[in-house]
């Protein structure tokens, strides 16, 4: 992330930043338990080089979201995985635009 010294900007964009890294380490897990499962949290972790506590995390909020289950051999996905999977292209075209849409906001 850039900063600019002596701006606000860094507080309101970091925590969008923040969400962004998390969206897609959350992704990065639910791609590798869709292609590799069932697969456990220390092969995700050590394959993916990520620590193992984040990826604990990620497995959490994704079971959360019911877009994983566990097994007795390690992390599943879902079926609403598959629809997750098939609405995220839309999705994030939305969300893109949306950000797009905030350059017309700022004064010069």
């Amino acid at each position: 992330m850039t900063t600019i010294p002596g701006t606000s900007d860094n507080m309101l964009l970091e925590k969008l930043e923040q969400e962004i890294d998390m969206l897609q380490r959350n992704l990065i897990v639910l791609s590798v338990v869709a292609k590799n499962g069932p697969i456990g949290i220390t092969k995700i972790a050590e394959e993916n080089d990520m620590p193992l506590h984040k990826v604990r995390y990620s497995l959490r909020v994704l079971e959360l979201e019911q877009l994983i289950r566990p097994s007795t051999h390690g992390a599943v996905v879902t079926d609403l995985a598959h629809d997750f999977f098939e609405k995220f292209d839309v999705r994030v075209d939305e969300i893109v635009q949306k950000i797009s849409d905030l350059k017309t906001l700022h004064v010069q």
